[in-house]
């Protein structure tokens, strides 16, 4: 059975009213009905002991240096006639004239009160509908957006491409003095390249026997260093990094964790310097330059891994750029989706600022997110983070002891934008199997939204037999992005000697 609002205004004129009232019981006959959910509302909201999680990007060592504002949009974003950013900060209309309804297979949702401006949809792996509201209104997703920029990378590049830093030279070694007579170029896009790696390289100078470079640092225009946006502030701190004497504590500790999450620690090891006379710019490479080494990032999959679970603007906008920017990115999922400009329009690749999905789209694209990731033998919780369990935005979410590790899925925060907006969409899992969920609410108090998912998500597991953990095992991020690898050319070494 399928429980429907058959009161529902039926012109776009009163949707906005609609919204602040349908969801109201109007009738005595519904009191009883509305005090049980309440009762049964409060003991799912008190067993979840669900405590929120703050913010777009979790405070963790991995990202304590990142300076992006978290819930300013962009600083005037290019107008677009596909996104209308109204007065009221009302979702758009995906289908002009539509007839608005709320469908439930779960008696229970019937009629639960919903905050703000919300849109909702939950579905089985299969398609049956267990909820809907609003599934065809656009919403500001938030950082939602980044399970896009997540699918359009995966499907581009594939789960196991690593980013490469090539370190080059048009200088010679001179081995007994442990000095390169020559220039340095670092080339590469990484963005995930930290103090760690750059202390690495300084290590694979030392095996090759330098310990000097008389001559200058390059890099290239494109070079990322601890998450900065600037090449020039980047190349300077690769010069702090890969000397010794000049490195800071956050550097050593960053070489330091890396070692013992690589399984590279060795007592006694040699501490890896490399001092530079000369001074650093920007620059391409040389015709003459001749590759020392290359250093490899971890796996994609693992770096999705870290962004989605940490919500990381800097990162999400770093990958979507490989791609295009974020017009590529919602190019590439509508086309898969099969969906308009009207049901998926960004504006960034993080989720900053003003974007427009609907939640029947987000649906669509969580699907072809798990066929993708199927075609390589993963699942959702590979690239997004497991509640209660992984680091980062879910971690204390969905934690204790019935629902720990059933949800998988991507939070979204804004404070400001569209009056204050929360996302949560992904993959629950319960007695009757798996199902999809997606639940963009806007226009009102984030604490408010999170209580409502909060509440919203374990009611329906326990409508569907209860909660059941997805069997994962999980890994931490700092060992995730230890698994690194420095590739030699043929015949490097005896090429450079003098």
């Amino acid at each position: 059975m399928c429980y429907t609002a058959e009161s529902l205004p039926k012109t776009k004129t009163h949707r906005g009213c609609f919204r602040k009232t349908a969801n109201r019981l109007s009738s005595s006959s519904h009191m009883i009905k509305k005090a049980l959910l309440i009762s049964v509302a409060f003991f799912v909201c008190a067993v979840s002991s669900a405590q929120f999680s703050y913010g777009q990007t979790a405070r963790s060592p991995l990202f304590q240096d990142i300076k992006v504002k978290k819930d300013e949009p962009l600083p005037a974003p290019s107008p677009t006639p596909l996104i209308k950013k109204t007065g009221s900060v009302s979702p758009t209309s995906a289908v002009p004239g539509m007839a608005v309804s709320r469908r439930t297979s779960i008696a229970a949702l019937a009629e639960i009160e919903i905050p703000g401006d919300s849109g909702i949809m939950i579905e089985s792996e299969q398609g049956t509908l267990v909820f809907e509201s609003y599934p065809d209104e656009a919403f500001n997703p938030a950082s939602n957006v980044k399970i896009a920029t997540a699918y359009a990378v995966l499907r581009t590049f594939g789960p196991d491409f690593r980013f490469v830093t090539g370190v080059w030279t048009d200088g010679t070694i001179d081995r007994e003095t442990a000095t390169l007579n020559g220039n340095v170029y670092v080339s590469g896009r990484d963005p995930i390249f930290g103090y760690e790696h750059g202390v690495a390289i300084a290590n694979e100078l030392n095996r090759l026997g330098i310990r000097k470079v008389v001559g200058d640092l390059y890099v290239t225009d494109n070079f990322v260093l601890n998450y900065s946006n600037s090449s020039q502030r980047s190349g300077n701190n690769l010069i702090n990094t890969l000397d010794g004497a000049k490195r800071s504590a956050a550097m050593n500790r960053a070489w330091g964790n890396y070692l013992m999450n690589s399984g590279n620690f060795k007592p006694g090891m040699i501490v890896p310097s490399v001092e530079l006379t000369g001074n650093m710019s920007i620059q391409g490479l040389p015709s003459g330059a001749k590759l020392l080494f290359s250093h490899e990032s971890a796996p994609m999959r693992e770096i999705l891994k870290v962004t989605l679970s940490y919500s990381n603007n800097f990162l999400a906008e770093r990958l979507g750029e490989m791609l295009g920017g974020p017009s590529a990115v919602a190019r590439i999922v509508r086309k898969d989706i099969r969906a308009g400009n009207e049901q998926f329009s960004l504006q960034t690749s993080s989720g900053l600022g003003i974007n427009r999905v609907t939640p029947r789209a987000q649906i669509a694209l969580l699907r072809q997110m798990k066929q993708v990731l199927g075609r390589h033998e993963m699942k959702l919780s590979d690239v997004l983070p497991v509640a209660g369990v992984d680091e980062g935005t879910l971690r204390n979410r969905f934690s204790n002891d019935v629902y720990r590790g059933s949800v998988v899925g991507k939070t979204g925060t804004l404070r400001r934008t569209d009056g204050g907006v929360s996302s949560l969409s992904g993959e629950i899992t319960t007695a009757q199997g798996k199902f999809l969920f997606v639940i963009f609410n806007q226009h009102g108090g984030v604490g408010a939204f999170r209580s409502f998912q909060n509440m919203l998500l374990p009611l329906v597991q326990s409508s569907l037999g209860g909660a059941r953990p997805m069997g994962y095992s999980p890994v931490t991020m700092e060992r995730r992005l230890a698994s690194t690898k420095i590739k030699y050319p043929a015949r490097a070494r005896i090429s450079l000697d003098d």
